[in-house]
């Protein structure tokens, strides 16, 4: 049988959004955005846009992809209570707070460095004293060499607090306005926009994502999160995908196929335009890298998808170990200090 015409439209509506993306022709209609998300996997348009989205990858970042490092300074019981995080007071995975040993902190920085990282991280729970972090990131910033870009995780903060961040050496922050923010999350999502708002008053690049996206997520909440990533002009955005924590809620929901995570990755490309070069996703993966991922992460220390807290003895990545996934991906891995956050 021959293609509808409803197909056939369809499908025309499709191959005109991924050409307007190559024409820097912004893609506005929330309703068209949502018709591409829900392109049938492994149809002739999904491996078009698929294909379209390693492109627009590689024009948006000139060939090169890159790896991040992140490592943790606590680990604990958060009341923030965002309950696809194994620090999730609700979850029941840690029972202590604990402070992580700055020396410790310290010497996985500089192995990150020593691997070839491209920025690394520095992650907090989101009820750790802000006073704090800043304090501990300051001694971290000096045991680092001079190009390293140090980029903040951790809960959300006020301008005031943001130019801290930019004086303590940090060059930008990663943050998100997650997807059932508000619902299994205690955090409203005025309050996420709040801090990207401040991010933006104070000179710190933006990085955020698509997350964690999980099989009860509606098309609706996905273009809407997806608006809110793109209309932010972050350096990065991508898709990621939530990792069940085994007992909890969310974790009997199960997980998304990385043969659907590549699919709404692409559409995140798409959707974004190329003045923004980064494309993540996370954990890292060849399939999203060949569908067009450009940023994955190394991790150490706590993880909020691991119930282990050393996170490089259980789920966390190396440097190397990403290198090879985006090799894997066809991709060649930028050596320097990132282009994205400094876009």
């Amino acid at each position: 049988m021959g293609a509808s015409a409803t197909d056939r439209r369809d499908s025309a509506r499709a191959r005109a959004a991924i050409d307007g993306a190559f024409e820097e022709r912004p893609l506005s209609d929330p309703e068209l955005i949502g018709e591409l998300l829900e392109l049938p996997l492994f149809s002739d348009e999904s491996s078009m846009l698929i294909g379209a989205a390693r492109r627009l990858s590689e024009q948006a970042c000139e060939g090169l992809a890159e790896v991040h490092a992140q490592t943790s300074l606590n680990v604990g019981p958060c009341v923030r209570n965002c309950m696809f995080c194994s620090f999730a007071e609700c979850n029941g995975v840690f029972s202590e707070q604990k402070e992580l040993p700055l020396e410790g902190v310290i010497r996985q920085c500089r192995q990150f460095e020593a691997a070839g990282a491209n920025a690394i991280y520095l992650m907090a729970t989101g009820i750790y004293p802000f006073r704090r972090f800043i304090e501990r990131a300051a001694t971290v910033r000096e045991q680092l060499k001079a190009q390293t870009v140090m980029i903040a995780n951790c809960g959300d903060f006020g301008v005031d607090d943001a130019r801290e961040l930019r004086r303590v050496g940090f060059e930008g922050v990663y943050h998100a306005v997650r997807l059932g923010e508000g619902q299994t999350t205690d955090i409203p999502i005025e309050r996420r926009l709040a801090t990207f708002r401040a991010c933006r008053e104070a000179g710190l690049a933006l990085g955020t994502c698509l997350e964690p996206v999980g099989p009860e997520h509606t098309t609706e909440e996905l273009v809407e999160k997806l608006v809110i990533t793109r209309d932010a002009q972050p350096a990065y955005s991508g898709s990621a995908r939530r990792v069940p924590i085994s007992g909890t809620p969310l974790g009997e929901l199960g997980a998304v196929s990385e043969a659907r995570m590549a699919h709404i990755l692409a559409v995140v490309r798409v959707v974004l335009p190329l003045s923004i070069p980064g494309n993540c996703t996370h954990e890292p993966n060849a399939l999203g890298a060949a569908a067009g991922a450009n940023l994955l992460w190394a991790e150490m220390g706590a993880n909020p998808r691991d119930t282990h807290e050393k996170t490089e003895e259980g789920r966390g990545m190396t440097v190397a170990q990403c290198r090879a996934v985006l090799s894997e991906g066809e991709w060649e891995v930028f050596g320097g200090p990132s282009a994205f956050y400094r876009a």
